[in-house]
């Protein structure tokens, strides 16, 4: 699985002109799922997700969690950052995993988050959507779930 987790001070994401999902603070996460990824993947990124320091505390250090802040997580699929580009023009998209499984993995991502104790707010699974937000910081981070050969253990 990748994941790009920005920390927002507000996001929201509308299918056809409606707005689907909006959350305040919090982090709006696009995910992208791979061929191969599993449940434990995806609920090992949701605790990854909720548990990172990424908000200021007292001291403006980043130094509190989601959860601490009691913000919110908007989820959006993003078949896309599975794109491969390493040649010709065309983005390829062989290792992102098939759609039903996908989906699946999506929703399984979205219910770890929630069973965690923070509210989910979702884009719509294979829509054209388009997503507002507001970058606190900025703050992005990558999470790819995927390790090179010479990380394994």
């Amino acid at each position: 699985m990748k994941a790009v987790v920005q920390r927002v001070s507000e996001a929201h994401v509308a299918v056809d002109g409606d707005v689907v999902g909006r959350i305040g603070l919090g982090l709006l996460v696009l995910l992208g799922v791979a061929a191969g990824d599993t449940p434990s993947d995806a609920a090992s990124l949701a605790r990854k997700v909720c548990a990172l320091r990424i908000f200021g505390d007292s001291n403006g250090k980043m130094n509190l969690s989601v959860t601490d802040v009691e913000g919110g997580v908007l989820v959006v699929s993003q078949f896309t950052l599975l794109a491969d580009v390493q040649r010709g023009r065309r983005p390829s998209f062989v290792g992102a995993a098939a759609p039903e499984a996908a989906a699946a993995l999506y929703e399984k991502f979205a219910d770890e988050v929630e069973a965690l104790g923070v509210p989910v707010q979702k884009g719509v699974f294979g829509a054209h959507m388009r997503v507002s937000l507001v970058n606190d910081g900025p703050v992005t981070i990558i999470y790819d779930s995927v390790r090179s050969p010479s990380a394994q253990p």
